[in-house]
């Protein structure tokens, strides 16, 4: 029996290793499996012991007519040559090409992942521009998967997928967690605490991802700020790549405690800083699922995070976190000085997180579902 043909597609290759690796080990034995991706190397699976090709292909992240139409074309020419049996697209601008191509070139099952909409926190003619973007995309795919329930019911309600197309595979989450490499490790707390001169008994608030306005950072500096103005054994520490000149303007809201905001600018162990934390903090405006938030949640650390789609899935408010309304410091900054206050809980919370880790989002679990939802696709349950 032929092997179904399945085209997976990303913007970029960082993508591919974040979230499909896992899947793409599992499903090889039984499906034809093709990459397509902007790639450095056209070989870097073969690094991770994975036998299937790339082919590579420039997808901007930002608004480019004449690269969108090129990238449009070559996708369309790309699927009439190969005759895949399904397309499935990860992230905006991929999805976007990707399923107008495949329609067009008449691939039979065409799939996108939503994972979180830029348009939330747009106002007026960009809004309308972005949200028409993501109509065409559902109108043009046969199935689509959300990565959170919360977000999918959001889609929903504002008529962008409708509730027999879309779908989320297992609890949510594209891919799940590695609950052995995010795992409480006393070594990488020791070390990375003497790296920033904290002490084992002072409070550590991580935040770990993109650095943008959307990501609510403005919020947490000036929380930050009330926090240390009442306890002195607070730290905050930020990693990730500064895409909007964060930095600048968080040590300006903490000009009177910079000696305990610490910034690393790339990391890919995000898994030692975890360890190293006492509380994840992620007071995002947007946000499709809280993938950072279950990743600290292994380590066994709570996290505190705003009340939107996406953040309510990964939370368990007052089990394994808080929640907050967007925007609100004063209930931020509450929620903070209650994880200083109390170790007790907050120590609690992180055993809660880790447990329900393990039981509703491992990588094993969701793969396991993702590979059983092409099979159903494809009948070769």
């Amino acid at each position: 029996m032929k092997k179904p043909r399945i085209c997976f597609i990303t913007a970029v290759e960082i993508t591919v290793k974040a979230f499909l690796m896992d899947h793409c080990r599992a499903m090889s034995s039984r499906y034809d499996i093709t990459v397509v991706t902007n790639a450095n190397d056209a070989g870097f699976l073969e690094s991770f012991g994975l036998n299937i090709p790339v082919i590579t292909l420039s997808i901007e992240r930002r608004i480019s007519l004449f690269g969108d139409i090129s990238a449009l074309l070559a996708l369309y020419r790309l699927f009439r040559e190969y005759g895949f049996d399904a397309v499935h697209s990860i992230t905006p601008k991929a999805g976007l090409l990707s399923m107008v191509a495949a329609f067009f070139a008449h691939i039979p099952v065409r799939i996108h992942t939503f994972t979180g909409q830029v348009w939330v926190t747009r106002k007026g003619i960009v809004r309308w521009i972005l949200k028409i973007a993501d109509k065409l995309i559902a109108f043009c795919a046969t199935h689509i998967l959300v990565d959170s329930h919360s977000q999918r019911d959001f889609l929903i309600k504002e008529k962008i997928v409708s509730e027999s197309k879309s779908h989320v595979i297992a609890n949510g989450s594209i891919c799940g967690v590695d609950t052995k490499r995010f795992a409480p490790d006393a070594e990488s707390r020791r070390d990375l605490r003497e790296k920033y001169s904290i002490k084992e008994t002072d409070t550590v608030f991580l935040y770990l991802g993109r650095l943008t306005y959307d990501k609510g950072l403005l919020d947490l500096a000036q929380a930050f700020v009330k926090v240390n103005g009442i306890y002195d054994n607070a730290h905050l520490v930020i990693v990730g790549p500064d895409e909007e000149n964060m930095k600048e303007k968080m040590l300006e809201c903490c000009s009177g405690c910079t000696d305990r905001i610490h910034f690393q600018a790339y990391t890919d162990k995000p898994e030692r800083f975890m360890a190293a934390a006492d509380v994840f903090c992620l007071p995002s405006y947007r946000e499709g699922f809280g993938m950072t938030i279950i990743e600290a949640a292994s380590v066994g650390i709570p996290s505190i995070g705003t009340r939107i789609y996406g953040i309510t899935d990964a939370i368990e408010e007052d089990i394994t976190g808080f929640l907050c309304n967007p925007r609100e410091i004063k209930e931020l900054t509450e929620k903070m000085l209650l994880m200083v206050e109390k170790p007790d809980m907050r120590k609690k919370m992180g055993k809660q997180s880790r447990k329900r880790v393990i039981q509703s989002y491992s990588k094993e679990l969701v793969t396991s579902a993702f590979v059983n939802f092409y099979d159903t696709l494809f009948a070769l349950k």
